[in-house]
C-alpha cells in the first residue's frame, strides 16, 4: 500500500511511532511527502514540523535520533506507524515517551504478577500471603521449590494429560519468578541475557 498524502488539505498524515522492541508508544508526529522520503532513504525518522514550518529530523539538536526499523501503511492508506530504536529519550522535555511513561519491556500479566510478587514480598509480616511465607522461609526454600515444580513439569510432559501440564507449569513459572526477585532480577535481566545470545 502508499501512503495518500494528498487526502488531507496540507498534504501531511499522522505518524505514530513505537519503538520496535517493548512496542511501546513514544510519540505522534506528521510527514509529508518529502519528510517521509527522507525517513525512509536516511533511516532516520524525519517529520514536517507545522510550528516551525519546516523539515525536522528527530534528534538532529539533541542527538536522540529515532533509528528507523519498519514503516507500515493502515488500512485507509492516510496514517503511518513507524518502529524504531529510539537513541535516548524521545519527548523534548527528556522522557522516554511524550506520555510521560517509561519505556521498558512488558510482558502483560506477567510483569502484573510480578508486581504483585514484588509486593508481598515487601509485606514479608502477612500472615495470610503463601508468597510473603516462602520469602521467610529464605532463598534454600524458594530454590528447592522451583526444583519441585521442574520435576513435576517433566513428569506431567511425559503423560497425556494436558490441563495438569499447563498447571504445573505455571506453577513453576510462579515460583521462578519469585526466586528470580530473592536474587534481585526480573524477567527483563532474562530477556536481556536471551537478546544477547540470539
Amino acid at each position: 500500500m502508499k501512503i495518500d498524502f494528498k487526502k488531507y488539505s496540507d498534504g501531511l498524515v499522522p505518524v505514530v511511532i513505537q519503538d520496535a522492541t517493548t512496542k511501546n508508544v513514544l510519540m505522534l508526529g506528521y510527514m509529508n511527502e518529502e519528510s517521509y522520503l527522507k525517513t525512509s532513504e536516511e533511516k532516520r525518522v524525519t517529520f514536517f514540523s507545522r510550528s516551525k514550518q519546516r523539515l525536522w529530523t528527530k534528534g538532529e539538536e539533541s542527538g536522540n535520533f529515532l533509528n528507523l526499523v519498519s514503516l507500515a501503511v493502515d488500512c485507509d492508506n492516510d496514517a503511518l506507524l513507524i518502529q524504531v530504536n529510539p537513541k535516548g529519550p524521545t519527548c523534548h522535555k527528556g522522557t522516554a515517551t511524550c506520555w510521560g511513561e517509561e519505556n521498558i519491556s512488558s510482558f502483560g500479566f506477567i510483569s502484573e504478577l510480578e508486581k504483585v510478587i514484588e509486593n508481598r514480598r515487601n509485606d514479608l509480616d502477612n500472615p495470610d500471603s503463601y508468597v510473603a511465607s516462602l520469602f521467610r522461609k529464605g532463598i534454600n526454600k524458594l530454590a528447592q521449590k522451583v526444583g519441585e515444580e521442574a520435576v513435576e513439569v517433566v513428569i506431567e510432559a511425559k503423560d497425556n494429560d494436558d490441563n495438569l501440564f499447563l498447571n504445573e507449569s505455571a506453577d513453576l513459572l510462579f515460583h521462578y519468578l519469585m526466586l528470580l526477585q530473592a536474587k534481585g532480577f526480573s524477567l527483563k535481566d532474562i530477556e536481556k541475557v536471551l537478546k544477547e545470545r540470539h
